[in-house]
């Protein structure tokens, strides 16, 4: 096994228990979060729906940039980094990020409604998913646009040859 399958194959790992980690937390945890949040507000009954929309909301597109990271990793593997597939993998990342980031923005004021009676950490908590979502996304664009970049190099030399 090469340095490169290896390190490609520890990031696929990688990328797997990141995939159980959230998949355990939505179970288990988002429920709890949501049954917390009506005990205290039982007054206010669409709470819990907007927490599990918000939530539930944003798992989707990270599951989905999971599994473009993951595409992206297997486009590593067979020596096919440099290719347009390559660029929407990146792009469809970015655009995950933007809309996990959105979905949590959206969702601030209903996480801060429950911070009021709870400890202040939840919007912090918030606030550091929202701004991981961006450098994910900042950092997808980046790679997206020196790949382009790198793609339309090789393609010029490959002309010349």
């Amino acid at each position: 096994m090469s340095v490169k399958r290896g390190s490609t194959t520890f990031l696929k790992v990688i990328i797997f228990l990141a995939g159980i980690a959230i998949l355990t937390l939505c179970i288990f945890l988002v429920p709890q979060i949501a049954n917390f949040a009506s005990s205290l507000y039982p007054n206010f009954s669409p709470l819990t729906t907007l927490i599990f929309t918000v939530i539930y909301g944003a798992a989707v597109p990270f599951f989905f940039a999971l599994y473009q990271a993951f595409k992206l990793l297997k486009y590593i593997d067979d020596d096919t980094t440099f290719s347009k597939l390559s660029v929407k993998a990146l792009k469809k990342i970015k655009c995950c990020a933007i809309l996990i980031s959105g979905l949590y923005a959206l969702g601030m004021p209903i996480f801060h409604f429950i911070a009021r009676k709870v400890d202040p950490p939840i919007g912090i908590i918030v606030l550091i998913i929202i701004f991981a979502s961006l450098m994910i996304a900042v950092f997808a664009s980046i790679l997206q646009r020196l790949l382009q970049e790198a793609i339309h190099i090789k393609s010029e030399n490959d002309w010349t040859v």
